[in-house]
């Protein structure tokens, strides 16, 4: 009994595109007559081609399971050998599939795949021509975390990434890739870096894919970044926040001095205009005040705290 395409691909009817196409792709890794071992192995990959050509396509789907449910309204396909078996839902689909697609041999799924493959088959005797066409291989992507400084000054550096791929089997694996890259000053945090040529291997001789780097800076408990801006912590003493002294600040963009302002908060952000990352559009440097307590040891100090709260008699802290 010849099977329908939803048992060609091994799915249920109320399969996703993603479920779909997932299960294709594990067939055609079987499959592939370059690679397997399976005496019905052509003939097996051409059948799931053609199923995967109709149910990967919104309208050829549609129309197929309109013909499922109606059966008697198809009487006309699938006349010849197999055909459609209205006792039991088979069909061999070769008459259907050259009305859908008017071509008996674009099997657009079976492109889809391998040319997202990073190596390619090996030269089998039985590759369609089409398969001998080349293709370019796939883009990657990657992400690396880099200190701060060197959205400020640029760096080189050699960087080694570990990236998920395809091996010549379909099978995935992951590939490790060891690359110098130039970082310009004043990449944006999520910017990112393309290296030509440095993504998965071209099929049958074509051009390589693409590596995108993808630019993340390290936070600390004092820094982090958000765009071109950065935002830093820094530690203010109470007399220099309540009379707003001029300070010194070590920052990425800098050693910076600054007035505070009078009676300054905690939590409260000073803006430095143009002091974050240096960009085309430049960021801001965003100072958060942290004011610190010091500790009362000595005799002479904790006086000094008494003093102070003689000083600030009517604070309540505490008040509703």
């Amino acid at each position: 009994m010849a099977k329908n395409y939803y048992e060609e691909l091994g799915v249920s009817r109320d399969a996703s595109a993603d479920e779909i196409k997932k299960s294709y792709r594990k067939l055609a890794r079987k499959y592939h007559p370059d690679v397997s071992k399976e005496a019905d192995a052509e003939a097996k990959m051409q059948a799931i081609n053609v199923a995967y050509d109709t149910l990967s396509d919104a309208t050829k789907k549609a129309e197929y399971d309109q013909m499922l449910d109606h059966p008697q309204g198809f009487s006309g396909f699938g006349q010849g050998a197999g055909g459609f078996n209205q006792g039991g839902g088979g069909f061999d689909g070769s008459q259907f599939y050259r009305q859908s697609s008017g071509d008996g041999a674009d099997f657009s799924g079976f492109e889809d795949l391998f040319g997202r493959f990073g190596s390619g088959f090996g030269g089998g005797q039985q590759r369609s021509q089409r398969q001998q066409r080349s293709y370019k291989g796939e883009d990657q992507h990657a992400s690396i975390q880099v200190d701060l400084d060197i959205a400020y000054h640029g760096s080189t550096q050699q960087i080694t990434l570990q990236i998920p791929t395809y091996n010549v089997y379909g099978e995935p694996e992951v590939q490790r890739k060891t690359l110098e890259v130039k970082i310009p000053k004043g990449m944006k945090e999520g910017q990112q870096i393309r290296l030509n040529g440095q993504g998965q291997s071209g099929i049958n001789g074509g051009e390589n894919g693409d590596l995108y780097i993808e630019i993340q800076y390290k936070d600390t408990d004092r820094i982090r970044v958000e765009g071109a801006d950065v935002y830093q912590t820094i530690d203010v003493s109470p007399w220099e926040a309540g009379l707003g002294q001029s300070i010194e600040v070590n920052t990425p963009a800098g050693h910076l001095k600054l007035n505070l302002p009078k009676n300054a908060k905690n939590g409260q952000q000073l803006r430095l205009k143009d002091k974050g990352i240096p960009n085309k559009t430049a960021g801001h440097l965003y100072l958060i005040i942290n004011i610190v307590l010091p500790p009362a040891h000595s005799e002479q100090e904790q006086q000094a705290y008494q003093q102070f709260a003689d000083a600030f008699v009517s604070f309540r802290p505490r008040a509703s």
